[in-house]
């Protein structure tokens, strides 16, 4: 008995032993990285960013899988459908996993997806064409009030960071407007610069793309922007604004925490990477370094925030 239980610990001491071996030498092979929105937006540009950088610090490739659909909620659906063993991350954006799921028609829920990093996030921005004639934001508040629901506003998707800033706007500056929703933040392009919408409720990202054929009229960052030295924050005009949407990694349900853990101080080390740090500021990011341990708090924080938001949007009484 004494030698069939040394026998049963050892073997069991062997696999424990082979798992963390296992989770020590990742990565060993090509990592999937899925976005789930279509090339060309913040969550693609940051991603094809990050992966140079794993491919130079860790010696293995990282491909992009664009799977755009239901504004990120295809690929957010599909996320437990692939195996835990880290070499299939998918991009996660807040607020949209928090709000999508309660409007009901999302295939997933917010506890089916497993954050383990957040890099980032783009401020909050109103954004027009560089001819409109709302030179300020005083000038488009004034126009919302004198005629209620005529000024618009394009916006990327609906339950999505930019949904949930233009019911704030609304909110906060006590106006009333419309929203018009669009696939991605490329498809409103036109619109704005055409005049076919008053304004974009987007993110700085977008006004730095743009600039020269757009004016950023607000952004919700703590301090000015250093591209933007003339455009003031939210908190300058008199409402406590310092947001917008999150970009992160999540992972399968089934990735053993051990593993998780690594996924995160891996996407760390990539995010603390000077030139990539440096490169993610110069295109407008507003850099973030919340990894897994931190998970618990930040996600019960974020998740509180989103739901007087969710109540704006008519999606919880």
């Amino acid at each position: 008995m004494k030698n069939a239980w040394s026998l049963r610990s050892l073997l069991g001491i062997a696999v424990v032993a082979s798992c963390t071996v296992a989770f020590a030498a990742w990565p060993e092979r090509t990592v999937q990285y899925v976005i789930a929105f279509a090339p060309g937006g913040e969550s693609d540009l940051a991603a094809r960013l990050q992966a140079e950088t794993f491919k130079a610090k860790f010696g293995k490739d990282m491909i992009v899988v664009n799977k755009p659909g239901a504004g990120g909620g295809l690929a957010w659906s599909q996320m437990n459908t692939t195996a835990g063993d880290g070499y299939t991350i998918t991009g996660i954006n807040l607020p949209h996993i928090v709000l999508q799921p309660l409007e009901g028609t999302a295939n997933f829920k917010t506890e089916d997806t497993t954050p383990v990093y957040w890099f980032h996030y783009t401020p909050d921005a109103v954004i027009v064409a560089a001819d409109s004639p709302y030179k300020s934001l005083d000038d488009l508040i004034r126009a919302a009030k004198e005629k209620p629901e005529v000024v618009t506003f394009a916006g990327s998707g609906t339950n999505s960071a930019n949904h949930a800033a233009w019911a704030r706007f609304d909110r906060d500056f006590k106006v009333k407007t419309t929203y018009v929703p669009f696939k991605g933040t490329g498809d409103l392009l036109s619109s704005v610069l055409g005049g076919h919408v008053s304004a974009a409720m987007s993110y700085s990202t977008l006004a730095i793309q743009q600039k020269g054929k757009m004016r950023m009229l607000a952004v919700a960052s703590d301090k000015r922007l250093a591209q933007f030295p003339d455009v003031p924050t939210f908190r300058e005009l008199g409402v406590d604004w310092v947001d917008g949407a999150y970009r992160g990694i999540g992972v399968p349900k089934s990735t053993p925490p051990e593993l998780r853990k690594q996924i995160s101080d891996a996407m760390d080390a990539v995010n603390k990477d000077p030139e990539t740090r440096k490169k993610m500021v110069e295109l407008g990011f507003e850099v973030t370094d919340i990894g897994y341990d931190q998970m618990p708090k930040f996600m019960k924080e974020r998740s509180a925030e989103y739901m007087s938001t969710a109540k704006l949007l008519g999606l919880v009484k």
